[in-house]
């Protein structure tokens, strides 16, 4: 079970405390249990590294973490008004059970191979944050970097603003809701993906995926949603979209217009109020034209 910052008069009974210290030699709290640290900053010319490893039920507040690979192996982790720094390298990897919350990660890589993970208002600028990672549930969070959650599992995000390449790669089972995606090559190889409500800026989005679905959003950029299987849209917008849909199994209603479209496998389109500017059949198309277009106007 995560622990709860609502029941940390409880856990002030039962945890020891630690308070205003710093760490910098190697493993410097090495396999602490049932512990408060308040104030602590894990920093120094020791350069030691896993300050935190193999820890359980550790509750980490308003602290500075400033050395490579602070919480490996760890299990219950609770993290409210904290940062760890740019040189953070790898923070928590291999870990299970953790919340974060009103806290800023600015270091590369900085969850890897984690699970049961509870992030809310977090400034977030890491590379490769998220890989391998289950059963996310992430809210309130502002986000830079690439390769985004690459091969997650069971994800949840609303209300994020990303920015960055690559991002939502080879992923099963993820929901986004009310966020602004600034991003390119997203969604690639995914499987299970519902976006709702969204803004989604990026070329080439959505290839190769499997059961993808965008409900009322904004889509922009060019090569869209090619190479896709279960490929729906609900009632969105596609701006600055040419070649899109090119191999692809359609269901899609779109408001306004559309670029173009490209050698479309399969499905169907209905445009609302708009027109497709361009459609492009190609004699060298690896597969027929087989997608019905149907338009309706108020």
């Amino acid at each position: 079970m995560m622990l709860d910052i609502k029941d940390l008069e409880k856990y002030k009974k039962e945890f020891s405390l630690i308070e205003n210290k710093r760490y910098g030699e190697e493993r410097a709290l090495y396999g602490l249990n049932k512990t408060i640290l308040n104030n602590i900053r894990v920093e120094g010319i020791e350069d030691g590294e896993s300050a935190l490893k193999e820890c359980k039920k550790i509750i980490l507040l308003s602290s500075f973490l400033d050395l490579r690979y602070p919480l490996w192996h760890d299990e219950d982790l609770l993290i409210k008004d904290s940062t760890l720094s740019v040189n953070t390298r790898a923070s928590l990897w291999y870990s299970k059970n953790i919340v974060i919350k009103d806290s800023k990660l600015l270091g590369i890589k900085a969850i890897r191979e984690c699970e049961d993970i509870l992030l809310d208002n977090l400034e977030i600028s890491s590379n490769e944050f998220g890989w391998k990672s289950s059963n996310i549930n992430g809210t309130n969070l502002t986000i830079e970097g690439e390769y985004l959650f690459f091969e997650g599992n069971n994800i949840k995000l609303n209300n994020i603003n990303f920015k960055g390449k690559y991002s939502f790669q080879y992923i099963n089972n993820l929901e986004i809701t009310n966020s602004n995606l600034d991003t390119k090559d997203a969604f690639w190889h995914t499987n299970n993906v519902v976006v709702k409500d969204s803004i989604v800026k990026g070329e080439y989005l959505g290839w190769y995926s499997n059961n993808l679905t965008f409900i009322n959003c904004k889509i922009i950029g060019t090569q869209p949603l090619c190479y896709a299987n279960n490929l729906k849209l609900v009632n969105c917008e596609m701006i600055d979209t040419d070649l899109s849909f090119e191999y692809s199994d359609v269901d899609a209603s779109i408001n306004g217009d559309i670029d173009s479209i490209k050698n479309v496998r399969s499905g169907k389109i209905l445009m609302n109020n708009g027109k497709i500017k361009e459609i492009i059949k190609t004699d060298d198309s690896k597969y027929p034209f087989d997608c019905e277009i149907s338009y309706l106007s108020k």
